[in-house]
């Protein structure tokens, strides 16, 4: 059986990527409930690991990385240190924003066989309540980095409040992806041995762990090409440096966001087709 579209209105085809938040609103918003209980269902703390979680990875990652092998992060320009593991803290909750979101992607219409079958349901949902999921939980990690950095380093940016604005373009691009990868992942079940890895190298050549400026210029040039370093950097810069985001940089990436994302929803309405048959 062939799953058909459901929608209240027709969406014209700028609007259809968004028809999740449009005319499925209800829906989305249940089953991006569901994926985030889901995750602790059976745990004595609950939903409370939304935050225990990431502190306890604030926690480590201070003590590992800044006490232990002293490791700094002395920005050029900069006038005074930061703590660093509210540095490395920052870059690895962006990589792992992206990162669960393209790791659950390639199975996503496997382990949703369910709603797969039925003859009626909007499948272009399922991806959106992944990333909308692991935003919830990145949230959770960016109010952990705000207690943390006040009690620490003493001080809060005041362009803190942008860092929803910053991430907005990598949403999309990440939405993007997990469209395109979801509809490949029906298909191709090795696709799911293949993204973490892929995962793994977009931490290890991006500015997450390691600072760019300081590397020689032939690697720098790799670092920059990920698209992570772009809003890893951009989010220290707001949260921690305490510098106004790069909007032009922001405005270019939300507009290839967008096109990528029209694309990305096209494919999947045309690969969706046969996922009742390969499930």
């Amino acid at each position: 059986m062939r799953p058909a579209t459901l929608g209240k209105r027709a969406l014209g085809p700028v609007a259809a990527p968004f028809s999740p938040l449009i005319s499925h609103l209800d829906l989305t918003r249940e089953l991006t409930r569901r994926d985030v209980l889901g995750r602790y269902r059976g745990a004595n703390f609950g939903l409370l690991w939304t935050v225990l979680g990431p502190l306890l990875m604030l926690v480590i990652y201070t003590i590992a990385f800044g006490e232990i092998l002293g490791g700094r992060w002395q920005r050029t320009g900069q006038a005074s240190e930061v703590p660093f593991g509210l540095v490395l803290f920052l870059g690895i909750t962006v990589h792992g924003l992206v990162a669960e979101c393209l790791v659950r992607s390639p199975r996503l219409m496997i382990e949703n066989a369910n709603y797969v079958k039925r003859v009626v349901f909007p499948l272009h949902v399922l991806p959106w309540t992944v990333v909308l999921s692991t935003a919830f939980h990145f949230l959770m990690q960016l109010l952990v980095f705000v207690v943390l950095a006040a009690v620490v380093a003493g001080t809060l940016s005041p362009w803190l409040v942008l860092v929803p604005i910053v991430l907005f373009p990598l949403l999309l691009l990440t939405l993007a992806a997990c469209l395109f990868l979801s509809s490949i992942g029906a298909y191709l079940r090795d696709l799911g041995m293949v993204i973490p890895v892929v995962v793994t190298a977009l931490l290890f050549l991006s500015s997450a762990i390691i600072p760019v400026e300081t590397l020689q210029p032939q690697y720098r040039a790799i670092f920059s090409l990920n698209p992570l370093t772009f809003f890893i950097d951009q989010v220290r810069d707001v949260a921690l440096w305490g510098n106004p985001p790069d909007w032009s940089g922001l405005a270019v990436r939300t507009v290839v966001g967008v096109v990528l994302l029209g694309l990305a929803h096209a494919w999947f309405r045309l690969a969706s087709r046969g996922f009742a048959d390969v499930v």
